[in-house]
């Protein structure tokens, strides 16, 4: 247990946890464990708006089916993460994990890590690449936070989260690939010859890059194809399914509700930041492996 020197006698130290708005958690979450949450910017038409406060992934998904553009999003500035380091600090916090989306994806993790250096001479924050994204950032900052709640040090915290990072898997069926052709990704060719063939293609996102897993040519078969690989890896922990307005998660749900009990599943939206290149109707699994795995 770490312990800060205070006037007259010492308290038991106190650890925050940051994160970006890439992590899909719901308000309630954030709250009750105490987790500062930086948004990234979404922006449609030259107008920004800011994750999860000004944007709600409902309102995001209908306006991104009605323009014929999609969306940009950018990184927090360095300058907001010093902002809400500073404000912990300020509020008593003798350490900072802040844990983000894949480093690889975004400039959102080397935004925090130079907000942390600007403000090590008050206190000390540890920066981690999750290497994920929705909930499967989502699920390594719930637990690093109940573990600064149970008065883990800075570095079990730390290394609570690496070890996460290395056993997080994602896995996402996209369901068109109108924002893979509108972000210049594929072809309108490709694109076109993809939607004939009913092409579903399934990413892979367990390295912090993405990468094709399998290309399947039904959303039935992609559905199978996610289950089969949440079993294949069975034990898991931490299962986790998010969506991007679909309208047949419940499908997927009562799929996997044959082989899983459904009251060990976190389930909840993927959200603008994810969901800008996913496109519409994206559903992911996410879960973390044993650690022999």
């Amino acid at each position: 247990m770490e312990f800060a020197r205070i006037q007259g006698g010492f308290a038991m130290s106190s650890i925050r946890i940051v994160t970006d708005s890439a992590c899909d958690l719901e308000g309630a979450l954030t709250e009750q464990w105490g987790i500062r949450v930086v948004p990234l910017i979404i922006t449609f038409d030259d107008e920004p708006l800011v994750d999860r406060e000004e944007l709600t992934p409902q309102d995001f998904y209908a306006r991104m089916a009605a323009s014929e553009e999609l969306p940009t999003t950018a990184a927090p500035s360095p300058g907001h993460f010093e902002e809400v380091f500073r404000s912990l600090a300020a509020d008593g916090a003798t350490g900072i994990v802040c844990v983000n989306l894949s480093y690889e994806l975004s400039a959102t993790g080397p935004a925090a890590g130079t907000a942390a250096q600007a403000v090590a001479d008050v206190v000390e924050v540890r920066c981690v690449d999750s290497r994920s994204l929705t909930t499967g950032l989502g699920s390594i900052v719930i637990e690093a936070a109940k573990a600064a709640e149970d008065g883990a040090s800075l570095d079990e915290v730390e290394a609570l989260c690496c070890d996460l990072a290395e056993r997080t898997r994602m896995f996402g069926a996209i369901d068109t690939m109108e924002n893979l052709r509108k972000g210049g990704r594929v072809g309108g060719a490709v694109a076109l010859l993809g939607s004939m063939l009913s092409i579903k293609p399934i990413v892979d996102v367990s390295s912090g890059r993405v990468e094709e897993a399998a290309r399947t040519r039904t959303r039935k078969k992609s559905f199978l194809w996610l289950r089969d690989r949440v079993l294949a890896d069975e034990p898991v922990s931490h299962l986790c399914v998010g969506h991007g307005a679909a309208a047949d998660v419940d499908d997927f749900l009562a799929l996997l509700g044959e082989s899983v009990d459904l009251a060990r599943v976190r389930t909840g939206w993927i959200g603008p930041v994810i969901g800008t290149h996913a496109g519409q109707g994206v559903l992911g699994v996410t879960y973390v492996v044993a650690s022999d795995s």
